[in-house]
């Protein structure tokens, strides 16, 4: 059966450590440790499958141990795997965080073999499987940024992405430079918080839609910012920013957040939502997950 989406990007496992406690550098406390499907690519498709869509994730899976888990995981969780790339030469990927009342304190994503496969996890656009070059994927594409900066320049001119609707997110602040070549590409949207596009702009803004005024400046189509528990911002060339408030809820987790954010935007346009509710549904399906009131 055909996919409604492709999610390429990371598939990992996230390892993370919570506490209820406000944690400062260098801080030893109680908590939980868990291990969870996790990664960019992996968190858009988990909430995309809760809304009832059936995404395919083209990504890189080690054959090792924790790569079968998560391959079964996937199935589990309704994500179609059988375009992943499973090199037998790279493990799994993994992703660490520790995150306390005040929020994320640290994380470290160890992305490399997903850069190591590079445009391997592509091939299924170029083979007939999902397209070609005189045929592309006509549907959507969530896209992050844990690929490499060299790949995401080939994307941003391939003609395999020609006829995609590309939704992408930067993955990290450290990695929101990466997404610059596919900046003003005219079928993209770009989902990122205010430090992120801060970083991609090169001059950090005050606000969400002082952002996504920049962003739209800088030669983008269209682009969401967001900013915690301040005003999100959704801007469109020659249309505008407009602007919505997230709903103030208690902070159970915050790793995906964006990610939930992203797909839930996209699950709402798909559902006919004009600008302002879809950016309004977006928000109160993140603050829900934030709060631990949805599915992980």
């Amino acid at each position: 059966m055909t996919p409604d989406i492709l999610c390429i990007g990371s598939v990992l496992w996230d390892i993370i450590g919570r506490s209820p406690a406000a944690m400062r550098l260098g801080a030893d406390v109680p908590g939980r440790i868990a291990r969870l499907p996790g990664g960019v690519a992996m968190n858009i498709a988990k909430t995309l499958a809760r809304f009832g869509l059936r995404p395919a994730i083209l990504t890189a899976i080690g054959r090792d141990a924790e790569g079968d888990d998560l391959i079964a995981a996937c199935a589990r969780l309704g994500l179609e795997t059988g375009y992943a790339c499973r090199p037998d030469d790279l493990p799994t990927d993994r992703y660490m965080a520790v995150e306390g009342a005040n929020g994320l304190i640290a994380a470290i994503a160890d992305a490399r073999s997903l850069e190591a496969a590079g445009d391997r996890i592509l091939a299924p656009l170029s083979d007939g499987r999902l397209g070609s070059g005189a045929a592309p994927w006509p549907g959507p594409i969530a896209l992050d940024g844990n690929l490499t900066e060299s790949l995401l320049s080939d994307i941003a001119t391939s003609p395999l992405f020609a006829a995609a609707d590309l939704r992408l997110a930067p993955a990290s602040p450290g990695k929101a430079g990466r997404l610059r070549p596919l900046l003003s590409h005219p079928r993209a949207t770009l989902y990122m918080n205010l430090e992120e596009a801060g970083l991609l702009t090169g001059s950090p803004a005050r606000t969400a839609p002082e952002a996504a005024e920049a962003l739209l400046a800088l030669g983008a189509v269209r682009v969401l910012v967001t900013d915690g528990a301040d005003r999100a911002a959704e801007g469109r060339r020659g249309q505008g920013v407009i602007t919505g408030t997230p709903p103030q809820v208690p902070v159970a987790r915050v790793t995906g957040a964006g990610d939930t954010f992203m797909a839930a935007h996209l699950v709402a346009e798909r559902g006919g939502a004009d600008r302002e509710a879809a950016l309004q549904a977006a928000l109160q399906t993140a603050a829900a997950y934030v709060s631990g009131d949805s599915g992980s």
